[in-house]
């Protein structure tokens, strides 16, 4: 089955998402989120990108990633990443075979019809992913979740996360951004609880 060409335009911001083989719980260990966090910055080591956000589930993990222009495409880098993965829970295991169910998804942010405010929401979809699957409350306790580099900010993370521009441009001060931030907060809450 043939796929089509993925666009990687330089500079844009990409959601992506990759899920385990038959959507398998592989990465339900604490440890196995662990090889994810080291095999993203084995992927910082080697490659120029901005690493937006970050959030690692049991079966499957989301990230944006924004790519600059004349450095490796968001392909290489996702490729390294899902790599490094295999490779060291394979090993760590003894297993063999596949890790990854498929290629990765990938949107692309910039090409949505309102780009800042779908970056938001998106935000807020990778933060609140474990709260939706019953692994907390608040996306704040979730470990394996850059949500509080945008809402603290000297927050300590494993990988490291560059604000994206959509937030700097959001207010004057970090404290007036986070304030902003948590109408789509709020916003996302609404949604997802009416929903129920």
């Amino acid at each position: 089955m043939s796929y089509p060409l993925r666009d990687t335009t330089p500079g844009m911001t990409h959601h992506v998402m990759s899920r385990c083989i038959e959507t398998k719980h592989l990465m339900k260990p604490h440890a196995v989120k662990t090889l994810c966090e080291i095999a993203i910055n084995m992927a910082h080591n080697r490659y120029n990108f901005n690493h937006n956000a970050l959030t690692i589930m049991n079966n499957h993990f989301h990230c944006i990633i924004q790519t600059i222009v004349g450095e490796a495409s968001i392909s290489r880098i996702m490729q390294y990443i899902k790599a490094r993965i295999a490779e060291m829970y394979n090993k760590k295991t003894g297993r063999t075979g596949p890790f990854w169910n498929e290629r990765f998804r990938d949107v692309i942010v910039e090409k949505q019809s309102n780009p800042m405010y779908y970056f938001f929401m998106l935000l807020m979809y990778l933060a609140f992913n474990p709260v939706r699957a019953g692994l907390c409350l608040d996306p704040r306790n979730y470990p394996y979740s850059s949500i509080n580099c945008y809402l603290k900010k000297n927050a300590q993370f494993p990988v490291p996360i560059t604000r994206h521009h959509y937030f700097e441009e959001l207010g004057n001060s970090f404290a007036e951004r986070v304030a902003r931030l948590l109408h789509f907060e709020e916003a996302y809450r609404k949604r997802i609880f009416d929903c129920f």
